[in-house]
C-alpha cells in the first residue's frame, strides 16, 4: 500500500493496485487552475507507479463529480494558462499506461463531463446529470468535440454539443456512454465492486490490452492488426504473467501473478 498523498484541492492515494483521485472542492468540485495543476501532478505520480493496475477518478460529496472549469478562469488574462493546464489533464490521461474509470457520483457538466468521457469506463449514480452547456456561453468544449463523436454517433454528438442540454446517467447508459448505473445510496460500494475484478488480474495484461485497444483505434484493419500483433507477440507473450496464465490453465490451478 502506498501512502495517501494529500493535496489542497484533491485527494490521491494508492492501495492494493487501485489509485484513487478525488476532486475535493465540494459541493460542486469546480476545476480552477490550481485544482487542475494538482490533478496533473497526481496523474504524473500515477503514471510512474508500477503498483497501479487501475485509476479511479471521482468527486467529493454527492452533488457533483465536477460542475466544470471555473468560468472566471476563461478571462483573456487567464485563458491561455487555463487551457494549457486543463488540456494537460487529457494529454496525461491519454498517455497513462493503466485503465481508468470515472465514478460519476453527481453532476458531470462542462469540463467535468469531458473528464469523465476521457476515462476508459464510466460508472454513474442513478439520476446523475451529464451535459456540455458551453454553447450557451457562445463557446464550445474542445475535448468533447474530439472525444464525443468517437463514443456516440456523430449525430448524437452534434445534438449534445450544439444543443447544450443535460441528459441523465440512464440516458448515457442507453447510448453506451456509461457502463453501469448504480443506486445513489450504495454508489461508493458499487463502484468499488465494479473495479474489484480488474484488480485481481495481471497488471501487464491489463496495460497491454488497454494499449492495444487505443493503438488500433482509428487505423485501417490491416494496420490495426499489425499493431496489435506486435504488442501481443513481441511484448505480452514474453512476460512472466502470460507464461504463468497459460501454464496455470493447463495445470488446472489458480495463477500467481508477478505483474511482470
Amino acid at each position: 500500500m502506498s501512502p495517501t498523498q494529500t493535496f489542497e484541492f484533491i485527494r490521491y492515494g494508492v492501495a492494493d493496485g487501485l489509485a484513487t483521485l478525488s476532486i475535493h472542492r465540494p459541493p460542486f468540485n469546480v476545476l480552477d487552475i490550481p485544482t487542475m495543476a494538482e490533478i496533473n501532478d497526481a496523474l504524473d505520480a500515477c503514471s510512474q507507479d508500477d503498483s497501479v493496475k487501475l485509476l479511479l477518478i471521482t468527486g467529493a460529496g454527492e452533488k457533483a463529480f465536477s460542475a466544470g472549469v471555473e468560468v472566471a478562469d476563461h478571462t483573456p488574462d487567464k485563458v491561455d494558462r487555463m487551457i494549457e493546464v486543463f488540456h494537460g489533464i487529457f494529454r496525461r490521461l491519454h498517455k497513462l499506461p493503466m485503465p481508468t474509470v470515472a465514478a460519476v457520483n453527481g453532476a458531470a457538466l462542462g469540463g467535468g463531463m469531458e473528464l469523465a468521457i476521457a476515462c476508459d469506463m464510466i460508472v454513474a449514480a442513478a439520476g446523475a446529470k451529464f451535459g456540455q452547456p458551453e454553447i450557451k456561453l457562445a463557446v464550445f468544449p474542445p475535448i468533447a468535440a474530439v472525444l464525443l463523436p468517437r463514443l456516440v454517433s456523430p449525430a448524437r454528438a452534434m445534438e449534445m454539443l450544439l444543443g447544450g442540454e443535460n441528459f441523465t446517467a440512464e440516458q448515457g447508459h442507453a447510448l453506451g456512454l456509461v457502463n453501469r448505473v448504480f443506486p445513489r445510496e450504495s454508489f461508493a460500494a458499487d463502484a468499488q465492486a465494479f473495479v474489484a475484478p480488474f484488480l485481481k488480474l495481471s497488471r501487464v495484461a491489463l496495460l497491454s490490452t488497454r494499449r492495444a485497444i487505443r493503438a488500433a483505434s482509428g487505423q485501417p484493419f490491416d494496420a490495426a492488426l499489425d499493431t496489435v500483433e506486435d504488442i501481443y507477440l513481441k511484448e505480452l507473450m514474453l512476460t512472466d504473467d502470460a507464461k504463468e496464465g497459460l501454464a496455470a490453465f493447463l495445470e488446472k490451478r489458480p495463477p500467481v501473478w508477478r505483474n511482470s
